[in-house]
């Protein structure tokens, strides 16, 4: 299965085209009030390990410097679920290059506050604030400086990218059995890196902020 079919089929399921009601598999893990020996124990862990490893949402994002767009999934935890880890792949159209390409992006996100609006049912976040990193598999781009280039000619690294960002969330919370996911929710996020701030600290005469943000949109399905 090449890349492309791989991101294809993941986009499949994160938009929820395939059935998967959300009462139809129990994903809460609960500690027996008692555990008979150490065999117990042991099951018992073992099941919470992997259990904690299952997703808690999965995304689908427009722009935003991870790709034209992109898809991932992720956990969610903290007391107020304000943490979230998601992992992404972002497709890329080739435009004047060669070829397109894939992008991969590991993200970390806060979300401080939480406000319920109409009976709960709906929420909105008005900040989250973050940061991502965020690589491009190609050969065109490296890690280390090639041999070609004076050493110290280029202080960054053209395949990993480092982002910091920030934006607001409307949540709409589902009722009832028959749900396909918990909850939907809509976003917008700003975002900039680190090559684009020391070149606006550097270059201030020619830069300014609006030259070094980019903005992207984004669904997140909430599954449990």
């Amino acid at each position: 299965m090449n890349m492309k079919r791989l991101v294809f089929n993941i986009l499949i399921l994160a938009c929820g085209i395939l059935p998967c009601p959300a009462h139809t598999f129990e994903w809460t893990l609960e500690k027996p009030d008692t555990l008979i020996g150490k065999y117990e124990k042991r099951i018992y862990n073992y099941h919470k390990r992997w259990h904690n490893l299952i997703p808690t949402h999965t995304v689908l994002q427009y722009a935003g410097s991870v790709g034209a767009v992109s898809i991932g999934a992720g956990w969610d935890y903290g007391k107020r679920n304000q943490w979230e880890t998601t992992m992404m792949f972002g497709y890329l159209p080739k435009y004047n290059s060669d070829k397109s390409k894939i992008t991969f992006t590991l993200k970390q996100n806060y979300t401080p506050w939480s406000l319920p609006l109409k009976r709960n049912q709906l929420t909105v976040e008005p900040l989250t604030c973050g940061m991502f990193f965020n690589t491009i598999f190609s050969d065109e781009f490296w890690v280390e400086e090639p041999e070609r280039y004076p050493k110290g000619y280029y202080k960054f690294s053209t395949r990993i990218r480092t982002h910091l960002f920030i934006g607001q969330r409307l949540t709409h919370h589902f009722k009832g059995k028959n749900k396909r996911h918990k909850s939907i929710t809509a976003y917008y996020e700003l975002n900039t890196c680190d090559f684009y701030l020391v070149s606006l600290f550097t270059n201030p005469d020619y830069l300014n902020l609006t030259d070094i943000l980019h903005i992207g949109f984004g669904i997140k399905f909430q599954i449990f």
